[in-house]
C-alpha cells in the first residue's frame, strides 16, 4: 500500500503539533511538517526514517508555499492530505482594534489558507483524490465580543470552505472544516494579541479578554484527541467526510443551539421574506 502524504501548517505549537506528532508515528504516512522556524520541529527527529519533511514555511509569503509543494511533490509524489492550521487570533473591541493587526491577521487565517490551498489543488485534481482540512473554530458560527476580526477571518474560511467543497466534489476531494472551542494551545496565550479597551464605555469587557489570557492552556480540551479524530475522520471515514466537524462539548452544543435559534428565527419572517418577491 502506498503510503499517504501529509502537508501540515504551523507545527510548531497546538493542534498542528499534536496532528504531526501522531502522523510521525503512523507507518503508511509521510509527513511534510511546516513552520516559520523549523528548528522547533525537533520534537519529530525520534520518530524520522525517512518519511518526514520539516520544512520552512510563513503562510503570507507566496515562494516559500510553492517551495514546500514542489519539494513535498519532489520527494513523496503525491500531496493527498493538505491541513491549514496556521492561524493566529486577536482581542479588542471593533472600534479600537488596530486595522494593520488585524490586516495582518486576514492576511494569516485567510489568505494562507487560500493561497496554500491554490498551490496543492492542481496536483490533487491530476491524481483525482486529496482531503483539503481547513482549521475554522466555533467563532466561525458564533461571535463574541471583542473577537469581530477574528470572526471574520473564520466565517470567511467557512464561506470558501463550502463553496471549495461544491467546486471540487466531481474531483473526489474532500473538504472539512475544523470548529474547534476551547483547547489547550497557545491560541488564547501566545499566539493572539490582546488590546485592551481603552475606551471608557468599553471597560466592561477588559474581564472577558483577560479572563482567556488567564485561562490558556486550561481549556477543557485535549489536542491530542481532536487530532486523533481528525486522523480518523479523513483515514477511515472519507466517503462520508462531514464538511463541518465542531470540536469540543461547548463546540457542538454552540453549533446546535446557533443554528436552532436561527431556524426558529427564518421560519418566524418566512413570509415577511418571501413578501419581497414579485409575484408569480
Amino acid at each position: 500500500m502506498t503510503n499517504k502524504t501529509w502537508i501540515i501548517t504551523g507545527t510548531s505549537t497546538g493542534f498542528g503539533k499534536s496532528l504531526a506528532t501522531l502522523l510521525a508515528k503512523k507507518p503508511d504516512v509521510n509527513l511534510v511538517a511546516t513552520a516559520r522556524n523549523p528548528e522547533k520541529l525537533a520534537y519529530l527527529d525520534e520518530f524520522d526514517h525517512g518519511q518526514i519533511k520539516k520544512l520552512t514555511l510563513d503562510v503570507t509569503n507566496q515562494s516559500e508555499i510553492d517551495a514546500v509543494v514542489k519539494e513535498t511533490q519532489s520527494a513523496f509524489g503525491s500531496i493527498d492530505v493538505l491541513v491549514n492550521n496556521a492561524g493566529i487570533g486577536y482581542f479588542g473591541t471593533f472600534e479600537e482594534s488596530d486595522r494593520e493587526t488585524v490586516k495582518y491577521m486576514f492576511d494569516v487565517n485567510v489568505w494562507g489558507l487560500v493561497d496554500m490551498t491554490r498551490a496543492v489543488l492542481p496536483a490533487m485534481r491530476q491524481q483525482k483524490s486529496g482531503v483539503i482540512v481547513n482549521f475554522s473554530s466555533i467563532g466561525g458560527l458564533f461571535s463574541f465580543p471583542t473577537l469581530s476580526f477574528y470572526h471574520g477571518t473564520k466565517f470567511a474560511v467557512e464561506g470558501i470552505s463550502e463553496s471549495l467543497a461544491k467546486e471540487v466534489t466531481d474531483f473526489n476531494i474532500k473538504v472539512m472544516l475544523i470548529e474547534p472551542s476551547g483547547f489547550r494551545t497557545d491560541w488564547a496565550g501566545r499566539s493572539s494579541e490582546k488590546a485592551l479597551p481603552k475606551i471608557e464605555d468599553y471597560q466592561q469587557f477588559e474581564k472577558f479578554i483577560e479572563g482567556n489570557a488567564e485561562g490558556a492552556h486550561h481549556e477543557a480540551g485535549d489536542p491530542d484527541k481532536a487530532a486523533a479524530i481528525i486522523y480518523d475522520q479523513v483515514t477511515d471515514h472519507a466517503a462520508d467526510l462531514p464538511l463541518r466537524l465542531p470540536l469540543g462539548k461547548f463546540a457542538s452544543d454552540t453549533a446546535i443551539q446557533k443554528y436552532t435559534a436561527s431556524l426558529a428565527q427564518f421560519e418566524k419572517l418566512h413570509d415577511l421574506s418571501a413578501s419581497a418577491d414579485q409575484p408569480e
